[in-house]
């Protein structure tokens, strides 16, 4: 019986610090990136009609161009 348990028990695991502060770095980065992202929308919004135009942007497309999904016109997607 003593050799199936051995078989059975898997060993220990140990997570080292280094594994730890990345996890915390992505987290930490990711919470800045929603945040920065929220700040720019909001500033987007703020603007009017003419001024979104200006710079090549409708309404309906100031979160997707934070996010960087949508391209100027007058450039191609490389």
């Amino acid at each position: 019986m003593s050799a199936t348990l051995s078989t059975i028990v898997r060993p220990a695991r140990t997570i080292s610090p280094g594994t730890c502060l990345r996890i915390f770095n992505a987290c930490w980065e990711g919470i800045a990136r929603y945040f920065f992202r929220r700040a720019a929308i909001a500033s987007l919004g703020e603007l009017d009609d003419r001024a979104l135009k200006d710079i090549g942007l409708t309404r309906s497309q100031i979160e997707a161009a934070v996010h960087g999904l949508t391209t100027a016109p007058n450039r191609a997607r490389t």
